[in-house]
């Protein structure tokens, strides 16, 4: 079994409702969906609706979710990953 190392936990909920949810875990060996040894998840949205979100579940692999979009994402590092995250997060908030 391939044991996961939580690094990093954040949720925040916004001044507008929105809730922002980070979570990230280390992996003690890649696996075939996660060669980088990373494990992840962020949301950005409202209860009951993701706007923007970044995961790789077993399965699907690194990918990004913006609205009703689904699309591949290449995960480089995990500091990119939460730049990437963000960047969506303010246009988001800024429309």
């Amino acid at each position: 079994m391939n044991e996961a190392h939580l690094l990093y936990r954040n949720r925040q909920v916004l001044s507008n409702g929105a809730i922002i949810e980070i979570v990230i875990w280390k992996l003690d060996r890649p696996d075939p969906d996660r060669s980088h040894g990373f494990k992840y998840r962020l949301f950005y949205g409202r209860k009951g609706q993701r706007i923007v979100g970044y995961d790789n579940e077993k399965g699907k692999g690194d990918h990004r979710h913006y609205r009703d979009r689904e699309e591949p994402y290449v995960f480089t590092t995990v500091d990119r990953l939460i730049e990437d995250f963000n960047t969506d997060v303010k246009r988001e908030e800024e429309q």
